[in-house]
């Protein structure tokens, strides 16, 4: 039966009153960004233009903007999507040079988009966060920062001092492959000669045209970096444990149709006719259209025993010993018998064919040590060499190095212990008013990453949009929810090739396991997921003491109608 007006609240709740405010007198909210990579751009752009009355800062440990493209350097560095499809949704390019873009290529496209929306105005470089936790009675997020001290010179080197700062919302960009790591190869730290990892390129390295070079690793940045380097230095020996495939150019059909214009270019390069022709609107949209439709096909290739799995093993290991059959040994050590996107699948151009040059050795016996001077491998040979570059890849274990403490002072660390659980990648139980792009089961097999980074931001910015039109205190997913969604990860990979065994960042760098690094679903099924949050899946704490869910209902006025401003229609 309902309560009478003048009867008290059976649960002692404060007596209702209206607020003293407009229903759309939004307050003040405060919004942190961790990264300036894509995520941070985008959310750079997004965040004030949905928000309002906002407080924005994004904080970036770099000393420039573009994440990833800023910190890799290294010769050869490029996407391995094709340029059209790795670019914002709503700032198109029509200048790549390339169908695979290079890394300073995309830079200098994020640096413009960085520069046409004013971002500066939010960025703050070369602050690296060092510690979070969230604090409970006032529902804010505590950080703690690392930067460059004021007094600081060439003379007395660097010199840091930490700040602290909060946020209403806190929203972390930090990225999967965003900590380089080391190879744990016996005798690194005792090797004299210049060496280098891949995603710490010393481009004062200086001249290698007489330089005996030695490349560890077969990811994409040792695909990438070998056909560079190839070229440049007197000899280039590449160490391989692993296997990988390959694509064929012809794996994407637009590709295939632009590479019969240069049948001997695996990377095409756009003409100066090509560039114009994507000035008229409608075509560029027809080709960019057929592109994304092409690339979001191929999803059902990573399905177990497919139809498709199957022709693009048949047609990828075709390639590969057509490549190499100038030393056609070299096949037996690279071409995997794991299914096509059990690691990650890279077009690689170039690659191939520098391995079979008179000035490359390539080299699969396990290494058994790093000498003062070289390598030596397990079979006792040891080669001398000028440099090391170590393309041995990332931390993928989304491990924090910094305390990240949630609520009752729970470890983000533990939660992600011994595989990371979240809700849809986005959120995590027990840490309230936090979102984040690039998380965990955040990257797709095919498809376009940025679109996918572009849609979480949106329902990071549709969760900032309810905390502040409702008054909110805090959001914070249901842990049955998340539970939920790992049950259903849980269940789905084992239907896909990522399960097989192979060494992939995909498994935390592992041979078998959790596959953590991937959307449970194409690319297409993210953007269908996330587009629609499911807020019945989170709880929420109300800002004041009057717990009434409407009392964010204000004082039944509208804010133009109560100032008598602005459209009243």
């Amino acid at each position: 039966m309902p309560l009478k007006p003048d009867r008290p609240p059976a649960d002692g709740r404060c007596k209702f009153r209206l607020g003293d405010f407009a229903v759309d007198e939004y307050r003040p909210i405060k919004v942190v960004a961790i990264g300036a990579g894509f995520s941070g751009i985008i959310a750079g752009i997004r965040f004030p233009q949905r928000i309002p009355n906002i407080d924005f800062t994004i904080y970036e440990k770099n000393a420039g903007v573009g994440g990833t493209w800023y910190q890799n350097k290294y010769p050869g560095v490029a996407c391995d999507i094709p340029s059209h499809c790795y670019q914002l949704t709503f700032e198109e390019n029509t200048d790549w040079s390339a169908f695979y873009a290079s890394g300073p290529e995309i830079l200098a496209y994020i640096e413009r988009t960085v520069d046409k929306y004013k971002l500066m105005q939010y960025i703050k470089l070369q602050h690296e966060l060092i510690h979070a936790h969230y604090d409970e009675p006032s529902a804010k997020w505590h950080l703690r920062l690392r930067r460059p001290a004021a007094n600081s010179d060439s003379a007395t080197g660097v010199h840091f001092e930490e700040i602290e700062d909060t946020a209403d919302i806190l929203f972390t960009g930090l990225g999967g492959l965003s900590r380089w790591t080391w190879p744990d190869i016996p005798g690194l730290n005792e090797y004299k000669g210049t060496v280098l990892h891949s995603a710490q390129w010393d481009e004062s390295v200086g001249d290698l045209s007489k330089q005996k070079v030695g490349v560890i690793g077969v990811g994409s940045s040792a695909i990438q970096m070998v056909p560079a380097l190839q070229p440049k230095v007197a000899h280039l020996f590449n160490y391989v444990r692993g296997k990988t495939w390959l694509a064929s150019p012809f794996a994407i059909t637009k590709l295939a149709e632009l590479t019969v214009r240069d049948p001997k270019g695996e990377n095409y390069s756009f003409t100066d006719a090509d560039r114009e022709a994507f000035k008229d609107p409608a075509y560029y949209k027809t080709f960019r259209h057929e592109l994304e439709s092409d690339l979001n096909s191929v999803h059902p290739a990573i399905i177990r025993g497919s139809a498709i799995q199957q022709g693009a093993q048949k047609a990828f290991k075709e390639n590969m010993l057509k490549q190499l059959a100038k030393k056609s040994w070299i096949a037996d050590h690279l071409v995997p018998d794991f299914s096509v996107g059990c690691r990650r699948l890279t077009p690689g151009p170039g690659y191939l064919n520098s391995l079979t040059r008179d000035n490359v050795d390539f080299i699969s016996t396990p290494i058994k040590r790093i000498t003062a001077t070289g390598i030596e491998t397990i079979n006792g040979h040891h080669q001398e060499l000028n440099a090391i570059i170590c393309a041995t890849g990332f931390n993928t274990t989304f491990q924090l190095p910094f305390p990240f403490i949630g609520r009752a002072g729970v470890s983000l660390q533990d939660v992600y212990t011994p595989h990371p659980i979240t809700y849809l990648s986005v959120c995590v139980p027990g840490f309230p008013n936090w979102f984040q792009a690039l998380g965990p089961n955040s990257a797709v097999g095919s498809g376009s990453l940025l679109v996918v980074i572009e849609r979480q931001i949106e329902y990071a910015i549709k969760a900032t949009s309810k905390l502040q039109r409702e008054r909110l205190k805090s959001i914070e997913v249901k842990k049955e929810a998340a539970q939920d969604y790992d049950e259903y990860i849980e269940h789905y990979f084992p239907t896909t090739v990522y399960s097989e065994k192979c060494r992939s960042w995909y498994k935390m760098g592992k041979d078998e396991g959790r596959v953590a690094g991937l959307w449970p679903g194409s690319c297409l099924h993210a953007l269908r997921v996330l587009e629609h949050p499911r807020w019945e899946d989170f709880d929420y704490e109300q800002l004041h003491e009057i717990k009434n869910r409407f009392h964010w209902l204000g004082d039944g006025q509208t804010y133009n109608e109560k100032t008598m401003t602005g459209d009243r229609e």
